[in-house]
């Protein structure tokens, strides 16, 4: 781990491998695009693989792509494997083992899809799956069954049905737009689907998920940020999962969507060799924070096809949260969450703080493992309320 990991200041790794590139190509999220590490060779230019890294890389082409912008791929260490960037980005051999309990669709969300590109599982809320496509493509991609347009699935969103079913279910008041990510798309694009939602009177306000702010920090441009401005309500969702993600860059893009008056909280994804640890969780939260942005959920890494060795047991989760807990301010602590496996939904994990609970009282452990008793409420009875009034009639005269 290099040392900056855990230190709060925020550094730019640009240009790193691009040294040749003039000053306005990088900062352009066109050119940025344009050159995404996506082959074995480009890889081979510029990191040490291992043998599990490069066989990967060789099966990626036929379950989820391999696409790095060079932005992310400066954070990558050439020379060391276990780089909590690498592992989140570059294949390895390991994807190809299928476990006993993984799914294509862990989420179940093809099982709820009303209208083809459509999830309405909630409910009061939906999820639009808009694109296929991401900046660059993490290795336990929830959707990897239908991201990048490789595997054997492919995403049809059918637009007009879903905009109708959206009119009719008057029962919809929040909406997500993912995918892939949407702020791939060309802010008149963007535009034009938000406006259209803006138009059914019921939906109150309208999210956003992406990771679009840490893998190309350079598409929050001033003229996408003045476009999200107008379609207030607006909430966006970030996808950061280790602190050394946090870079001058995406703290500034970051800085510009808070400006426009967006709320940001992020969705990270516990992962081995990545932030299984208390300390390193701890060094994430308090950066988002210093980028206005909250932590808002940590998932333990669903039963995604291929993803075995990127899991940890639910146990680390629940110590990580219990190692926050008390120990830094409640606006840095996420709530710990597992999807339930086929469509159950986000069903919340904490630590065990009670004890016991008996017949008026409920016993519980703080943070440090002092035991205290919080007595249940004591109603008041009719006499003492009626003594009470009393009591304040008496004054009144």
């Amino acid at each position: 781990m290099r040392p900056t990991d855990l230190d709060p200041a925020f550094i730019s790794h640009a240009p790193g491998y691009w040294s040749e590139e003039a000053t306005e190509n990088w900062h352009d999220h066109r050119w940025q695009l344009r050159n995404r590490v996506d082959s074995l060779a480009d890889l081979d230019a510029r990191l040490n693989l291992t043998d599990e890294e490069r066989a990967g890389v060789l099966l990626a082409g036929t379950k989820l792509a391999m696409a790095i912008t060079p932005h992310f791929f400066n954070l990558i260490d050439r020379d060391d494997p276990n780089c909590p960037i690498r592992r989140q980005i570059i294949p390895r051999i390991d994807e190809g083992w299928t476990a006993p309990e993984e799914m294509a669709d862990p989420c179940g969300e093809d099982s709820h899809m009303p209208v083809p590109g459509l999830v309405h599982r909630y409910p009061d809320r939906v999820l639009f799956l808009v694109t296929d496509r991401c900046a660059s493509y993490c290795r336990y991609c929830t959707r990897s069954r239908v991201v990048s347009g490789v595997g054997e699935q492919h995403l049809e969103t059918q637009w007009e049905p879903a905009f109708k079913y959206l009119e009719q279910h008057t029962e919809v008041r929040d909406v997500l737009l993912s995918g892939g990510d949407p702020l791939l798309f060309s802010d008149d694009r963007l535009d034009k689907i938000l406006t259209r939602l803006r138009s059914i009177p019921h939906i109150q306000f309208v999210r956003i998920g992406s990771r679009i702010p840490i893998f190309l920090p350079q598409r929050i441009t001033p003229e996408l940020c003045a476009m999200l401005k107008k379609h207030h309500p607006l909430f966006i969702s970030v996808h950061t999962n280790h602190p050394r993600e946090l870079t001058t860059e995406v703290r500034d893009a970051l800085g510009r969507l808070a400006d426009a008056g967006i709320p940001l909280g992020n969705q990270s994804v516990l992962l081995r060799g990545v932030n299984d640890s208390v300390e390193v969780q701890k060094a994430l939260v308090h950066k988002l924070l210093m980028c206005r942005v909250r932590p808002y959920y940590l998932y333990q890494c669903d039963l995604i096809t291929g993803s075995s060795h990127l899991r940890t047991s639910v146990a680390e989760g629940v110590s990580i949260i219990e190692g926050l807990r008390g120990h830094t301010t409640g606006y840095a602590i996420p709530q710990f969450v597992i999807d339930g496996p086929g469509g159950g939904g986000k069903i919340p994990i904490n630590p065990n703080y009670v004890v016991d609970a008996a017949a008026g009282k409920v016993t519980l452990r703080n943070f440090e493992g002092n035991i205290f008793e919080y007595p249940d409420p004591t109603p008041i009875s009719a006499s003492a309320l009626e003594e009470l009034h009393q009591r304040a009639l008496s004054r009144s005269v």
